[in-house]
């Protein structure tokens, strides 16, 4: 399944401009409240420069990226958590995403209103996190009853600690904090799991800024707070320009984004910070069929590498044949690096890198 990211925000803050420019879909985006009223779903590739080398050594007949997933959802506002807006219509989508990107309005534009009536990025941020941990909070309280009803049944070391663990969490949403700015064990986070807290999502700033903001950087000191909060990134964009960008051929990108004192699109920076974000790596495989990368976590072991690939591999697994991508691509592919020596060969104990480039040996 591609990683999945939900854009959140106030209305008339960029987020589905942001959408269609970054998914070339086209979305209602008429400036008023509410006007995304179903999630939109957008699948894009992730771009890897790696690849068109890899595929140009192996003579591939394909190239087959990674790909992330974008999720539009309807704007929020103050009071969602007591049913104001769209009240809390939009929470299962973004339950189901890995992250959240939360896009906020550093922008001035007359034109466009805002739903608050002034600009205040800070302000729109502490708003969606008080919406996002009150609705935390009732699924919490929630969860606590139904632990409370099964300790009549019997009381066991499991529940107690399962208790404890959303006792805490309850206190903590309480204060309208996020949980993900606290310390949780591995165990801890497991028993919360179910719950699909959203607080605990890592969490993406998208700030909308103007051209003259992106270029001299003056929107930073008045979002610099953000920088703080645990599990979060910070990605300036300005989505005007991303819809520039979107709507020109692909070989005169470049050229604009050249010409714009820019080196990367702003798509190209989410999915970096969403990738660091989550701990991903990307490892490879090239050969005269295909070119492909593939997603897993940071300390994925070869045998799990492998399963992702083909269930069947890591059952089976034996050994991976690993070369470092920049050495394929120096030395013209796998046999002049086995020549060289720098194919190496490794067994199940063996964490994946960034760039691997490998040959799974299975039974």
């Amino acid at each position: 399944m591609p990683l999945q990211i939900g854009i959140v925000g106030l209305p008339n803050v960029g987020k589905s401009t942001l959408f269609q420019a970054i998914t070339k879909k086209q979305v209602d985006c008429a400036n008023f409240p509410f006007c995304t009223i179903d999630p939109n779903v957008g699948v894009v590739e992730v771009p890897d420069e790696r690849l068109a080398k890899l595929a140009e050594i192996s003579k591939s007949g394909r190239i087959v990226p990674t790909a992330i997933e974008f999720v539009d959802i309807a704007g929020l506002v103050k009071g969602a958590a007591e049913g104001q807006g769209l009240g809390n219509a939009f929470l299962s989508h973004i339950r189901e995403c890995d992250a959240i990107a939360q896009v906020l309005r550093a922008f001035q534009d007359e034109q466009v209103l805002h739903v608050d009536g002034t600009i205040d990025p800070l302000r729109d941020a502490e708003t969606i996190g008080i919406e996002l941990a009150l609705a935390d909070l009732e699924s919490v309280t929630k969860h606590l009853a139904n632990i409370e009803r099964r300790l009549k049944g019997g009381v066991s070391k499991e529940l107690q600690e399962e208790q404890s663990v959303f006792i805490r969490a309850k206190e903590i949403l309480e204060q309208w904090k996020a949980l993900r700015e606290e310390d949780w064990s591995d165990e801890e986070l497991h028993l919360m799991k179910s719950a699909a807290l959203l607080t605990l999502k890592p969490m993406m700033y998208v700030v909308n800024v103007s051209e003259e903001q992106m270029q001299d950087g003056s929107w930073e000191k008045e979002i610099a707070p953000l920088r703080q909060k645990r599990d979060s990134r910070l990605v300036p964009i300005c989505v005007k320009m991303e819809a520039e960008l979107a709507s020109l051929p692909e070989g005169d990108r470049d050229e604009y984004l050249k010409s714009i004192g820019q080196n990367a699109s702003g798509l190209d920076r989410l999915i970096v910070e969403a990738y660091d974000l989550l701990g991903l790596i990307t490892f490879l495989t090239s050969g005269e069929m295909e070119t492909r990368a593939w997603t897993v976590v940071k300390g994925t072991k070869a045998p799990q590498a492998a399963g992702v690939i083909h269930s069947d591999f890591e059952k089976n697994f034996i050994r991976v044949e690993v070369t470092k991508w920049q050495d394929f691509v120096e030395y013209g592919g796998e046999a002049r690096c086995r020549e060289k020596g720098l194919v190496r060969i490794e067994g199940k104990e063996y964490v994946m890198q960034d760039g691997d480039v490998c040959y799974f040996r299975v039974g």
